[in-house]
């Protein structure tokens, strides 16, 4: 299997990570584990996204190979998006990462009193 230096600077892993780790595509990718949604559907479930950042983030997804999209010719239009193979292996991964902080938030919230103000 190759691998990329995810350290350099170039690696076009970092931009696949940075994908895969935003706060819209971690919830995208688990929203999407097992079931097709509407663009309506996704953007109800994942309270507090915007259109155009759901938008933004399923076209990076997509474009990574990790969300498939089919537009249905009808009117009004209708669009729907699942995962692909690919895309319910990474969202496993993902979940996770996001199980294990939800089970850890009672150790991890006493250290936000504590950290420096960005």
């Amino acid at each position: 299997m190759a691998r990329g230096d995810l350290l350099a600077p170039g690696c076009p892993s970092r931009e696949v990570l940075r994908h895969v780790t935003s706060s819209w595509g971690v919830l995208v990718l688990i929203s999407l584990e097992g079931r097709t949604r509407r663009f309506s559907e996704l953007r109800r479930a994942i309270g507090g996204v915007s259109e155009r950042m759901l938008a933004q983030t399923l076209q990076q997804l997509e474009g990574d190979g990790f969300v498939r999209r089919v537009a249905y010719k009808v009117v009004p239009p209708h669009v729907e998006y699942s995962l692909t193979p690919l895309g319910a292996e990474v969202a496993e991964k993902v979940r996770g990462l996001a199980d294990w902080i939800e089970l850890n938030l009672d150790r991890i919230l006493p250290h936000w009193e504590n950290a420096p103000v960005a």
